[in-house]
């Protein structure tokens, strides 16, 4: 390529076009434009670049986590557990993408937690976004909804190369208004983003988001026709059942499993369960035709998963690893007070009589690397079905399921 004099050697002036457009051209943009509903004028720039930059047939984009796993879309016909993400808490992992997991159950997908980098992990996993049928969170912390208005915002108005796109309204559930904040956490003073609203439930955290892209997503109403996201979002706050009593101070009472939704696919149930001050943190249950599935969440030990995971066909659960990992006393509590250690995870399992232990959302804090090998060896302990230490990108099936729900 020759060297432009203003710009260097990797200018794409030198790629482009200088004379007026050609009938090949505009061909492709005629072509684009039926494909993807928008403007000539729109997209006029964006295939000039492309003249220069397309990519090859078949080559998919690198993902770090992907460690090879080849993308393929789910079967028609089963039910498929993909985990998104695995990789607990806010700091950026370059082997580990965020928590978040898709069940697919006849082809429609449910996505359970939004972690950081999951909406590029659906695509790379070879999941359609038009095949979403319900986003479920679990609670509203950082690493668990980094990229759940990415669905929405990057997924669900201009069709990807595969021409996907999220087309019809999908329902959204999450945790409602904590109502307030715990004291700071050993003490002290804290500031206060957004005083007068601190503790915004999934639809007022919704609306500020709308609020807050609000200039990208008008641009793109008025310059490219595409659909208005807000009405692709059918946003729900969990209501709590009534007599039961939590309150941020108090947050996860015992209670019974409430159910929150349902189709002809599947039946999803919700308990509350103790994360150190979250408010509310929920687990998830899904019941299919093929078997049963339960997130747990971001919890310490709770009898209220215990009890609605009976029997369940994969018990997805967190875990953390704090030993050797220095932690001041107050820090190692708060851990403590919001997360199950890898060697008792096993424990919890066994009491819920689990078929399949999935350690999902996991880090430890006392090593550069969870060690997976002994990683499943401490959750094996007190337990005694199959235990697997989840990576990015792993699949999970389960055939039509035999009437009987016991082990074995």
């Amino acid at each position: 390529m020759s060297q432009h004099p203003e710009h260097g050697p990797h200018c794409l002036c030198d790629q482009l076009p200088h004379e007026p457009v050609h009938s090949e051209r505009e061909e492709a943009i005629d072509e684009a434009r039926r494909g993807l509903g928008i403007s000539r004028r729109s997209i006029m720039a964006g295939v000039g670049a492309a003249s220069g930059l397309a990519l090859v047939p078949g080559m998919a984009a690198a993902s770090p986590s992907s460690k090879g796993a080849k993308a393929r879309p789910p079967r028609g016909n089963g039910l498929e557990l993909v985990l998104l993400g695995t990789r607990a808490g806010p700091p950026v992992d370059l082997h580990q993408v965020g928590a978040a997991s898709a069940l697919v159950v006849d082809g429609r997908t449910y996505v359970v937690d939004c972690g950081r980098a999951s909406v590029t992990q659906f695509a790379a996993a070879g999941l359609r976004f038009d095949s979403i049928a319900g986003i479920f969170l679990t609670h509203l912390h950082a690493d668990h909804i980094a990229d759940y208005y990415n669905f929405f915002m990057l997924g669900g108005h201009i069709k990807n190369q595969a021409g996907d796109h999220i087309e019809r309204q999908v329902p959204v559930f999450g945790p409602g208004a904590a109502g307030g904040l715990q004291p700071k956490f050993g003490g002290g003073e804290a500031p206060t983003v957004n005083p007068a609203n601190p503790t915004p439930g999934t639809v007022e955290m919704t609306q500020s988001l709308h609020a807050a892209y609000a200039y990208s997503m008008n641009v793109f109403l008025r310059d490219m026709n595409v659909v208005d996201i807000r009405t692709l979002m059918d946003v729900r706050d969990i209501a709590l059942p009534a007599g039961v009593h939590a309150t941020y101070l108090d947050t996860a009472p015992r209670m019974r499993p409430f159910t929150i939704f349902a189709d002809d696919k599947v039946t999803v149930t919700a308990t509350l369960v103790p994360h150190g001050p979250v408010f509310p943190a929920y687990a998830f249950r899904f019941d299919t035709e093929y078997g049963s599935v339960t997130f747990s969440g971001d919890t310490r030990h709770s009898d209220n998963l215990i009890e609605m995971a009976e029997r369940t066909d994969l018990l997805v659960h967190e875990a953390i690893g704090v030993k050797g990992a220095g932690l001041g006393e107050a820090s190692l509590d708060h851990m403590l007070q919001s997360h199950v250690e890898s060697d008792k995870v096993g424990l919890v399992a066994e009491a819920a009589h689990a078929k399949h232990l999935v350690v999902s959302h996991y880090a430890d804090l006392g090593a550069a690397k969870v060690d997976k090998n002994q990683w499943r060896r401490d959750a094996q302990k007190g337990y005694r079905d199959k235990v697997t230490i989840g990576q990015d990108l792993d699949r999970f099936t389960l055939p039509l399921r035999n009437k009987g729900r016991g082990r074995g």
